[in-house]
């Protein structure tokens, strides 16, 4: 058995989308990740759109909506859910995949709210991703990953994770942060700490 036909035992959605339309949009800001997860899911037989910003993924999903996406959940110029949101919206049998450096429950169950059919917490390999796009259950993991991030990124997850919460008020998060609103604004204007 190959492991195509191991990924659709029992799930004929999955099988029947991926056989009718084997599009699949990528939005990372981790170049290297990006071009090898793009190369990977190509040989894997999707035909692959890799974009690093908010923006680009929001024209691609506007132009041509995949059947298939995988998006990290920070980026560079915003937030990926944005593009989960638009592509739920255009094409509402699409598979989106969340990926996040950041695996915690609460932004599980964001991402899902907002339209990803499942969450992924980086590092993810292509094999690990292939079989949540093409799995009909949801697995929502609280793995420990291998290479834990550093104080600052967890800190500044945790603080997107609020902002979020708050449907992006930066004042609301201030205030539930005990912080004041101008240092939050300069740490949401800040690129993510590897």
């Amino acid at each position: 058995m190959d492991e195509l036909s191991e990924t659709f035992s029992g799930s004929s959605e999955a099988e029947l989308l991926f056989e009718k339309d084997k599009t699949l949009l990528i939005v990372d800001d981790d170049k290297p990740f990006l071009n090898r997860l793009a190369k990977a899911m190509t040989l894997r037989g999707f035909q692959v759109i890799a974009v690093e910003t908010v923006i680009e993924g929001l024209a691609a999903v506007q132009k041509a909506p995949p059947a298939f996406a995988v998006i990290d959940m920070r980026l560079g110029d915003g937030n990926g859910l944005d593009v989960i949101g638009e592509l739920k919206s255009r094409r509402p049998e699409a598979r989106g995949i969340i990926l996040t450096g950041y695996g915690n429950i609460s932004s599980a169950v964001i991402a899902i709210k907002r339209g990803a059919f499942d969450y992924l917490a980086k590092p993810a390999d292509a094999d690990e991703i292939f079989h949540a796009l093409l799995n009909s259950n949801r697995t929502v993991t609280g793995d420990a990953p291998e290479n834990p991030m550093s104080a600052e990124r967890v800190r500044w997850e945790h603080i997107h994770r609020i902002y979020e919460l708050c449907q992006r008020n930066v004042s609301e998060t201030a205030r539930r942060l005990n912080m004041h609103r101008r240092t939050l604004q300069r740490i949401l204007s800040k690129r993510a700490p590897r």
